[in-house]
């Protein structure tokens, strides 16, 4: 795992002498899982915001921020010296994130970066350290931003074929542009390859703690788009685009000590077992305990649930399993290597919220002892199986009536949550569609 941050200060004080740092983007995630900030001039940020962070005039360029501010309306950003990074999309630029205060000082619990950062308090209160990592699939397009934008984003030209790994070199410049900017920011890329979908990539990163595992993700997603655009492509991370599969995203979970022992893993019966813990197990049984009651968490839009369908390679089965597509949750790896990838969320989840739930699921069932049933053998697709909410009105329903969800997170948690969705909710109530156009248009 990484260790300290991809920039030190010392380094960027020298790169502003000589020139070649002028502006500091300090940023937050929002609830939807987009960065918000401001952009402040490099030696400002050395003089007095990196000491008494920045002040948000909520609603005027932060519509979340509104929704998370204290009654006063007043909210500070401080920034985590630890996230600060390169920017290398950006010239003369460098990142860094932050975490919301209000005015009296008080930490903003329900800021998506405090909620993950609660859960992994929690584990450490139980003598445990997680880490993980995020991979995730993304649609690239041949045609720019503003082409997409011009045909309603319909109809676009795909990229690469995806049929084998030489089929993909018609979006290798972008992707190597990809992978080499996300290094030069501090991410370490393990892979990308072509899923087999036309235009469809997938990208894995390095295990890291979840806190950075998530402010990532974040950093990635908004280089990316920077970086297609450079190219004059397009590309999205929308969980579905159209009646092609969609764009999922893997969590993969793994539990150390505090004494950095690898508490998964079974030594002291490995010639009796298969090498897994009762740590372990009940940590991925309290995992799929909860998938039903925090699948907002892990598929946040209207478009998340179109990733649902029966015929997807997307699982909505609350199922375990050893390889394969077929369940919800995947165990891979043995040793140290071992870990659980939660396959619920599309490429448009929340990192940092997502992360949060799957690591509450987790040690909702260590501290239950949950027993772990048999994997599943055969299709997830038959019938009978508990599946996970199959619209963002059922998901936002379940997480509301949800007694695991407010022990987990608190009443003010949820209660921000349920805001996202319903806002989610109301805008596309509220919008008319090109299939209801074209069903009802000329109806007599």
């Amino acid at each position: 795992m990484a260790v300290g941050p991809p920039l030190e200060l010392e380094e960027l004080e020298r790169l502003v002498t000589s020139g070649h740092v002028d502006t500091v983007l300090v940023v937050w995630t929002d609830p939807g899982g987009r960065l918000q900030g401001e952009r402040v001039h490099a030696r400002h940020f050395s003089s007095q915001v990196l000491a008494n962070g920045l002040n948000l005039e909520p609603g005027r360029a932060d519509p979340s921020a509104a929704a998370l501010s204290a009654p006063s309306g007043a909210l500070v950003l401080r920034p985590d010296p630890g996230t600060l990074r390169p920017a290398p999309w950006l010239a003369g630029s460098v990142m860094v994130q932050g975490n919301l205060f209000r005015a009296d000082g008080l930490p903003v619990r329900t800021a998506p970066r405090q909620v993950l950062a609660a859960q992994v308090k929690e584990a450490a209160d139980l003598g445990v350290v997680p880490a993980g990592s995020i991979a995730l699939q993304f649609s690239v397009f041949d045609a720019t931003y503003a082409a997409a934008a011009e045909r309603g984003w319909t109809g676009l030209p795909g990229g690469a074929q995806t049929g084998g790994i030489g089929s993909t070199n018609v979006d290798e410049d972008l992707l190597r542009d990809l992978r080499q900017t996300a290094y030069n920011a501090g991410l370490t890329v393990q892979s990308s390859y072509g899923t087999g979908v036309p235009g469809q990539h997938d990208m894995s990163f390095a295990p890291d703690d979840l806190i950075r595992a998530a402010d990532n993700q974040v950093v990635f997603r908004t280089a990316a788009t920077e970086l297609a655009h450079r190219h004059d492509k397009a590309l999205t991370f929308m969980a579905r685009y159209d009646d092609r599969p969609g764009n999922g995203a893997r969590l993969s979970m793994s539990l150390r000590g505090l004494d950095g022992s690898f508490v998964f893993n079974d030594t002291a019966n490995q010639d009796f077992s298969d090498g897994r813990s009762a740590v372990f197990r009940s940590f991925v049984a309290g995992v799929l305990a909860t998938l039903r009651d925090f699948t907002l968490l892990y598929a946040p839009t209207v478009n998340s649930y179109k990733r649902f369908r029966r015929d997807s390679s997307a699982p909505t089965a609350i199922t375990w399993g050893e390889g394969g597509p077929a369940s919800a949750l995947r165990v891979a790896g043995r040793g140290e290597t071992l870990r659980v990838q939660n396959r619920v969320p599309g490429a448009d989840v929340n990192p940092y919220l997502a992360l949060a739930g799957m690591l509450a699921g987790g040690l909702y069932g260590i501290r239950a002892g949950l027993p772990l049933e048999q994997p599943l053998i055969g299709d997830s697709r038959a019938p009978g199986l508990a599946r996970v909410p199959a619209s963002l009105g059922a998901a936002r329903e379940t997480f509301a009536g949800s007694d695991l969800a407010r022990n987990a997170f608190g009443e003010d948690v949820v209660a921000t949550v349920l805001r996202s969705a319903d806002a989610e909710l109301d805008a596309f109530e509220s919008s008319v569609t090109d299939w209801e156009r074209r069903r009802g248009f000329e109806m007599q």
